[in-house]
C-alpha cells in the first residue's frame, strides 16, 4: 500500500508583516528575456554546497544552481528533480521517481545514483540539520536510473521527508565528490548542479556570479541572463546601492530597519514579508553549558527574567516580531503548543535569582564576566547582540562583545566552543524534526553549524525527538513536540527569544519575485527583469 503526498500550506498566523506583498506577474505583461539580476548579499559563508550546510546564506546563491528534489509552492509540495514520491505500510521504506533526461551542467546525466551517493555520504553523516534527521537512514537502493528508494531502520513520516526536501535534499554529482576528501572538494566553492543557472566565478569578499543554463530541462527557462550576488556588509551601503538601482533586491533584512520603513514609501520598490512564509526564525541566545556559571539553570532563567523581550521588538525590530514560546514557532500549526513556562521581564526577579545561585555582586560592580559572540548577519544580529550585553549589566553580569565575519562566528561557537553565550538567529523549516530539534538533540557531528554543539544533554528529550521524529499518528507526534516545547522552556539549553518574519526589499523591476514561499532560497527560474 502507497501513500502520496500532498500539503497546503497555511499562511503564517500570527506572523507580523508590514503587509505589503509583491506584485504577481501581469496577464498582460509580456516577458522580456535577458538581462542580470544584481542581488545584495550580507556575508559570504564560503561554501556553497546545500549538501553539507543547510543556511539562508548557501540557498540564496546555490538555490539557483543545485535543485532540491521537491520544492514548496503556495499550492504545496511540487515535483523538482523527484517526480513522484510514495511510502510503504510500515514507514521505512519511501520511494521516488526522478526526473528524466536531466543533465548536470558538465554534461553528465543525473540518475539515483547521485542521490544515493548524496544522501549516505552527505545528508546523513554531513549535513548539518540532517544527520539527525537522517539518523535511520540505513541505505538507498537503486533498482533502475530513475527510482530511488529510501530504507530506513525505524519508521518515516511521508509528510516529514518531504517536508525536509526542499532545504535538506539537495543531491550533487557523484562523479565530482566519489573518492575525494567531501569537505575539501573543490566543488563546493563551484558547484556544479542542474539547475537554471550554471556557476561561473567567485571573487571572495566581492560577488558570485552565475549565467543561463541553455540546457536546462524545464523548456523555455529561465529568462535572465545571469544573476550577480554582491556582498555589501555594510548596511547603509546596501541601502545606498539599493536606491541608486545598482542592485535590484536585499532579503532577509540585509538593510537596516530605518531603510526598509523608508523604502516601503518609495513607489519604485516592493517592501514585505511575502515569500519567507516557510522561513520563519527566531532571534537566539545560545548557552555554552561548558561554562559551570551557565550549566545552573537558575543562572539561566534568571538571564531570560533580564531581558526585555518587549523593548527589544519594539526599538531593534521595529514591532514587526513577537516573543519566542520555545524551539517550535507559531506558524508550526499542531505541533506548537502556547502552553509553556515564560520569563516575564524582571530584573529584581533575575538579581535574587542570581544571589541565590551563589554569584553575589563582587567588588568590580559584577557577578561574573562572559564572553559574547553576536552572529554577523545584519544589523538586528548585532544590535540583538549589543542590547544582550546592556540588559546583563543592568543584572550586574559583565558581557565582553566577540565581534566575527561569518566563518569566524560558526566556527568560533560550532567548532571551537569558544564563547560563554551567543546570539543570532534560527530558522523554522515546514517540520520540528527539520529544523529546530537539533538546537536539542545531542550527539551531532562536532562543528556543524547551527546545532547543538553547547556541551549540553538530555537523555530523555534526545530520546523523545527521535520517537517524534519516527512517529507516524500525527496526534502523538504533536503531543511529543509540545512536550518537547515545554521541557525546552523550563530548562532554557537555548533561549528562543523572539520569532519574526524576515522583509525582502525589491526593486519593482523585477517580476514574478517572491512568487513561492521560501521564494529567496528557491531556483528563480521564471524571474524575469524588466529593463
Amino acid at each position: 500500500m502507497t501513500k502520496t503526498l500532498s500539503i497546503l500550506y497555511a499562511a503564517a498566523a500570527g506572523c507580523i508583516g508590514l503587509g505589503l506583498a509583491a506584485n504577481p506577474l501581469l496577464a498582460q505583461e509580456e516577458v522580456k528575456k535577458g538581462g542580470t539580476a544584481i542581488i545584495h548579499m550580507v556575508s559570504e559563508q564560503r561554501i556553497l554546497n546545500p549538501a553539507l550546510r543547510a543556511s539562508t546564506g548557501v540557498y540564496e546563491i546555490s538555490g539557483k544552481i543545485i535543485e532540491p528534489l521537491i520544492d514548496k509552492s503556495y499550492d504545496g509540495y511540487v515535483p523538482v528533480l523527484a517526480t513522484e514520491w510514495a511510502t510503504s505500510e510500515d514507514g521505512k521504506k519511501i520511494t521516488l521517481k526522478l526526473r528524466e533526461g536531466v543533465k548536470w551542467h558538465d554534461g553528465e546525466a543525473f540518475a539515483c545514483d547521485d542521490v544515493a551517493f548524496t544522501a549516505i555520504e552527505m545528508w546523513k553523516g554531513l549535513l548539518n540539520y540532517s544527520s539527525a534527521l537522517q539518523a535511520n537512514l540505513e541505505s538507498v537502493d537503486c533498482p533502475d536510473p530513475h527510482t530511488a528508494v529510501f530504507n530506513y531502520s525505524e519508521p518515516m513520516p511521508l509528510e516529514l521527508f518531504v517536508a525536509a526536501m526542499p532545504d535538506l535534499g539537495h543531491p550533487v554529482p557523484k562523479h565530482l565528490y566519489e573518492g575525494t576528501d567531501i569537505l575539501k572538494n573543490e566543488y563546493n566553492t563551484a558547484p556544479v548542479g542542474t539547475g537554471p543557472f550554471k556557476f561561473v566565478e567567485y571573487e571572495r569578499g566581492q560577488y558570485v556570479m552565475a549565467e543561463r543554463n541553455e540546457d536546462y530541462w524545464r523548456d523555455g527557462y529561465p529568462y535572465l541572463d545571469r544573476i550577480v550576488w554582491r556582498f555589501i556588509a555594510d548596511k547603509s551601503a546596501a541601502g545606498a546601492a539599493l536606491e541608486a538601482g545598482e542592485v535590484h533586491e536585499s532579503g532577509f533584512i540585509g538593510v537596516s530597519m530605518a531603510d526598509v520603513e523608508r523604502l516601503s514609501t518609495d513607489d519604485r520598490f516592493d517592501v514585505g514579508t511575502k515569500g519567507y512564509e516557510n522561513n520563519v526564525a527566531h532571534s537566539t541566545v545560545e548557552f555554552n553549558h561548558r561554562n559551570p556559571i551557565l550549566a545552573d539553570v537558575n543562572v539561566r532563567r534568571a538571564i531570560h527574567h533580564g531581558l526585555d523581550i518587549d523593548f527589544a521588538i519594539k526599538t531593534i525590530m521595529r514591532g514587526f516580531a513577537k516573543p519566542g514560546r520555545g524551539p517550535v514557532p507559531s506558524v508550526g500549526g499542531a505541533n506548537y503548543t502556547d502552553d509553556v513556562r515564560t520569563y516575564p521581564y524582571d530584573v529584581e526577579l533575575a538579581k535574587k535569582m542570581l544571589d541565590d545561585a551563589g554569584y553575589p555582586v563582587k567588588d568590580d560592580g559584577f557577578r561574573f564576566k562572559l564572553r559574547h559572540r553576536p552572529a554577523p548577519w545584519g544589523e538586528y544580529t548585532q544590535l540583538w547582540g549589543e542590547y544582550f550585553a546592556q540588559a546583563m549589566r543592568v543584572i550586574e553580569i559583565d558581557v565582553e562583545l566577540l565581534n566575527n565575519d561569518a566563518p569566524g562566528f560558526l566556527n568560533g561557537v560550532y567548532r571551537d566552543h569558544d564563547f560563554d553565550t551567543a546570539n543570532g538567529w534560527h530558522q523554522f523549516r515546514s517540520d520540528p524534526a527539520v529544523s529546530t530539534m537539533v538546537w536539542l538533540r545531542s550527539g551531532l557531528p562536532e562543528g556543524s553549524p547551527w546545532t547543538n554543539q553547547f556541551g549540553w544533554k538530555n537523555e530523555e528529550i534526545d530520546e523523545l525527538i527521535d520517537a517524534a521524529a519516527s512517529e507516524l499518528d500525527v496526534e502523538k507526534r504533536a503531543e511529543m513536540y509540545h512536550e518537547i516545547q515545554r521541557r525546552a522552556m523550563e530548562e532554557l539549553p537555548v533561549i528562543f527569544a523572539i520569532e519574526h518574519p524576515f522583509i525582502s526589499v525589491t526593486n519593482k523591476k523585477l517580476k514574478n519575485h517572491h512568487n513561492t514561499p521560501r521564494w529567496n532560497s528557491s531556483s528563480w527560474y521564471d524571474l524575469w527583469l524588466d529593463e
